[in-house]
């Protein structure tokens, strides 16, 4: 990893939790990560529990935030959840992309970029999920389906908005399934998209953009994962439901 890129481990609790948990989560990490100096690192409740778990975090070095977003700024969309809604709550971050919002919600390449201006106009910092399924790698055509997710999703931003992106790299075959790409395939595909983002918008940009490892991360495997040198943090599903698998993680990065 670069030495300029801080990492950042996010945890997606994804739908999980009810109020006293998602409070009790929160105020556990918070003790076991509210001292860290070494990465950054936030969590991302679902949208009814972030004022609940935001109380909890405020003032801390824990940031937080939404799972997702509207590309609309306000209006008749009956379920969305606004920038200025996450804003209000005091969240920094906002996941964008995740493989089961593109899968379960039939979210494109196309509404991840709407949703990503929509973040980066807003002042929140989007965590931007691309990956490609389990058919596509076993047919080789990873790096041409990541590549379009890169392009698409973040084509149009300018150098100054990208500089604020995290990207999150997430293997669609290794969430939630227990399987996990190797070190060696996660920088694979880490290097590759940052010779996407050089291209897009410059060598600089590029080497400042964190670039997150999503799928099956644990203690276990987290330090190796993390060691690659285009590997600049985690995007954590079920482990981030712990907050001891969670801080092993987070101590992984240090």
């Amino acid at each position: 990893m670069d030495e300029r890129r801080k990492p950042l481990i996010a945890g997606n609790w994804k739908m999980n939790l009810d109020l006293a948990g998602a409070t009790a989560l929160a105020r556990e990490v918070l003790q076991r990560c509210g001292r860290v100096r070494t990465a950054d690192v936030c969590v991302l409740p679902p949208s009814p529990l972030i004022q609940a778990v935001g109380k909890v975090l405020e003032g801390s070095v824990v940031g937080f935030g939404g799972q997702d977003l509207s590309p609309e700024d306000e209006g008749a969309y009956t379920g969305d959840v606004s920038a200025k809604m996450l804003l209000s709550l005091g969240c920094q971050y906002v996941c964008i992309g995740h493989s089961e919002r593109r899968e379960y919600h039939l979210e494109t390449d196309e509404s991840v970029r709407a949703k990503t201006g929509r973040a980066l106009d807003s002042g929140l910092i989007p965590i931007v999920c691309v990956g490609e399924r389990l058919a596509e790698r076993d047919s080789g055509d990873t790096f041409h389906r990541v590549e379009r997710q890169v392009m698409v999703g973040l084509g149009g931003l300018s150098p100054e908005a990208m500089a604020r992106v995290v990207a999150a790299y997430e293997p669609v075959w290794a969430i939630g399934t227990g399987r996990t790409a190797t070190p060696a395939q996660a920088e694979e595909v880490h290097e590759y998209i940052r010779k996407l983002l050089a291209g897009m918008f410059g060598e600089v940009i590029a080497n400042r953009t964190r670039i997150l490892y999503g799928g099956s991360v644990k203690p276990g495997n987290a330090r190796e994962l993390l060691g690659q040198k285009d590997v600049d943090g985690a995007l954590v599903g079920g482990a981030s439901l712990s907050a001891e698998s969670f801080a092993g993680i987070v101590e992984c990065a240090g």
